[in-house]
């Protein structure tokens, strides 16, 4: 049997397979190759159980990238943020001893002598409050400072908290409730080396544009704080009373810049570092107790301008009176309307006038209680804040025309506002104050 041929086709597939392994082994290790250097470590042997961790621990290190924050918001800050301070409302505390009947031993008991008047020096004066405001102008040795007069209220000492954190004495320029605004005055060099803030046309604003507001909130502790939003809206009628019972009425600026207590007296910024608000008042709670977010209004800064320079000059905002008293036609039933405003019913807001005071412009101009104002010069008023808002655009001795409602018929009458609205309720205050010592002694003993 040949067999030549056996060991040469043997040779041939031992060859063969040979090679194959060969390729194999080295395919595969390929494989394994690019494995490991694709997951890296994590085919490294468990070291996690060593003291001192992998080799590289304690060697993590902060970036040297740079990134640059340098933006709209952040410029605008740098304007404007040095000029931003704390008001401190500094308030008479209450007189005691703290030794009860033992006081009088060491001499500060109610029968003790004193050497201290009857009224408390400035040591005795506390912190009753904090706000903020903003320094507007310097003028030779003085500095003027804007905030809202709620932040001053009752106050018997003011400091102001600078940038830097310097305290510098600060005195009391002028009010007025109305607006919840007042100025504040410094010494210039306590404050040489700021720049004071300058304020934008309110006007100009657009719902929907940058707005930052820079503040205290929640006081000095957090001096300096600076929140962002945007104008949510314009000519928002906020009224409410403040503490001594005195209307304010705003034409504010709504915004969802964060604005908390402490916040009060800052300025609401644009874009360019310009004041164009002082913030005023959020909205926390809606009357049916829904809590609300992101709802603050700012002082538009051309009515700030507007009463600063009045409060600067004369220390107060004088304003016309009419001397009336009065209800929103709307507060009356539909009764009331026919029986008592007796309009006609295509006349559906108004102002009813409830009393009209002696000696007042109202009086001399002929109104009469009962009569229904419906409009001032060319501007229509549907509520008592509309009609006393258009009234103190005006100045004392202007002539205003009023259209109003008498037994259903329409009239006219040009009214002189020969009185201010300080003068008038000073008057009425005493004329109560006397009539209310009439009642408790008739018999003038």
């Amino acid at each position: 049997m040949e067999r030549k041929n056996d060991t040469p086709k043997k040779q041939g597939f031992f060859k063969r397979f040979g090679v194959g392994l060969v390729g194999g082994v080295v395919g595969a290790l390929l494989t394994l190759g690019i494995f490991y250097i694709a997951n890296g470590s994590n085919l490294a042997p468990n070291t996690s159980d060593n003291a001192s961790g992998s080799p590289s621990a304690g060697n993590t290190k902060v970036s040297n990238v740079k990134v640059n924050t340098e933006s709209d918001i952040t410029d605008a800050v740098d304007k404007v943020q040095g000029a931003v301070v704390s008001v401190i409302n500094l308030q008479k505390q209450q007189q005691s001893g703290g030794l009860g009947e033992w006081s009088d031993i060491f001499g500060n008991g109610s029968g003790s002598s004193s050497k201290k008047d009857s009224s408390q020096s400035e040591e005795d004066l506390i912190e009753a409050s904090e706000g903020s405001g903003v320094i507007y102008k310097r003028e030779g040795n003085t500095a003027y400072i804007v905030t809202n007069n709620h932040v001053v209220e009752s106050q018997n000492g003011l400091e102001v908290l600078l940038k830097d954190g310097t305290k510098v004495k600060a005195s009391l320029v002028g009010t007025d409730s109305y607006t919840d605004l007042a100025v504040l005055k410094v010494d210039s060099e306590k404050v040489a080396d700021i720049t004071p803030a300058t304020f934008g046309d309110s006007t100009k604003l657009k719902v929907g544009e940058p707005a930052i507001a820079l503040g205290s909130p929640l006081g000095s502790q957090y001096a300096n704080s600076v929140t962002s939003g945007i104008i949510s809206s314009l000519n928002r009628q906020v009224v409410n009373q403040n503490d001594a019972g005195q209307t304010v009425n705003i034409n504010a600026i709504q915004t969802d810049a964060a604005i908390n207590p402490g916040n009060s007296g800052g300025p609401l910024v644009n874009i360019d570092g310009q004041v164009v608000g002082i913030n005023s008042s959020k909205i926390v709670q809606t009357e049916s107790n829904v809590s609300v977010e992101g709802i603050g209004f700012a002082i538009p800064s051309n009515d700030v301008v507007n009463i600063i320079n009045k409060l600067e000059k004369d220390g107060k905002v004088t304003r016309p009176a009419l001397g009336i008293s009065m209800v929103d036609l709307s507060a009356l039933s539909a009764d009331q309307q026919k029986q008592i405003a007796k309009v006609p019913s295509s006349v559906t807001n108004g102002v009813v006038i409830a009393k009209v005071q002696s000696n007042t412009p109202a009086e001399k101009a002929g109104l009469k209680q009962y009569d229904v104002i419906t409009k001032i010069d060319n501007t229509n008023v549907s509520s008592g804040v509309q009609l006393q808002s258009q009234l103190y655009k005006h100045s004392v001795g202007d002539t205003v025309t009023l259209t109003y409602y008498r037994d259903g018929k329409k009239k006219t009458a040009d009214i002189q506002l020969s009185i201010d609205a300080n003068s008038l309720t000073n008057s009425n205050s005493q004329q109560q104050e006397q009539k209310s010592e009439e009642q408790s002694n008739p018999f003038g003993n």
